[in-house]
């Protein structure tokens, strides 16, 4: 993952990952046939670990909005060259031109975090803590906010910043979800 990262795809060579990790580059063909399929078994792997962390953190007991500025946290990049979004912009990139297996394979993992968002806005609908939306709409715009803010902290876009894009975020919630007469 830090090597996709810190390099891109393009310049990386099975030869040189393989001189990394102690293998041959034969051995990794073996295994991923191609960088495509090393890129995204490497952002499968890195999505599996991170769905582990959103699970736990979702299943913690405390108001739902909480649970969903910890969703947050867990979407955004860290910063610039974050090695999972590296991840990401390699295979929103390179799925252009791939084929419906890949296609199907990128969006599940898309999925996991809608799926997620939205049974908490439900939850949290349910308890009164959040006002009625549509809550699968609301994942959409969510993930679509988060994807373009996301991207621009990972590229290192000018006076974009973590904490200026979570108080963007916040105020999204705030007016989208928060019930009327408590604002």
């Amino acid at each position: 993952m830090a090597t996709i990262a810190e390099n891109g795809l393009d310049r990386l060579t099975m030869a040189g990952l393989g001189r990394q990790v102690g293998m041959s580059s034969g051995h990794l063909l073996y295994y991923f046939k191609t960088k495509d399929e090393l890129l995204l078994q490497t952002l499968q792997w890195s999505e599996e670990k991170l769905g582990a962390e959103r699970r736990a953190a979702l299943a913690r007991q405390v108001p739902a909005r909480e649970r969903l500025d910890v969703l947050v946290d867990l979407y955004l990049p860290a910063g610039h060259r974050d090695p999972a979004w590296a991840l990401w912009l390699e295979v929103w990139n390179r799925s252009q031109n791939a084929d419906e297996e890949v296609r199907a394979r990128q969006l599940e993992l898309e999925l996991a975090w809608h799926r997620d968002l939205v049974a908490l806005v439900v939850e949290g609908t349910a308890r009164g803590e959040f006002r009625p939306v549509d809550a699968d709409r609301f994942a959409t715009r969510t993930r679509a906010l988060l994807d373009g803010f996301g991207t621009h902290l990972v590229v290192g876009l000018p006076g974009t910043d973590r904490a200026r894009v979570l108080g963007h975020v916040r105020d999204f919630f705030d007016e989208a979800l928060t019930p009327q007469g408590t604002r």
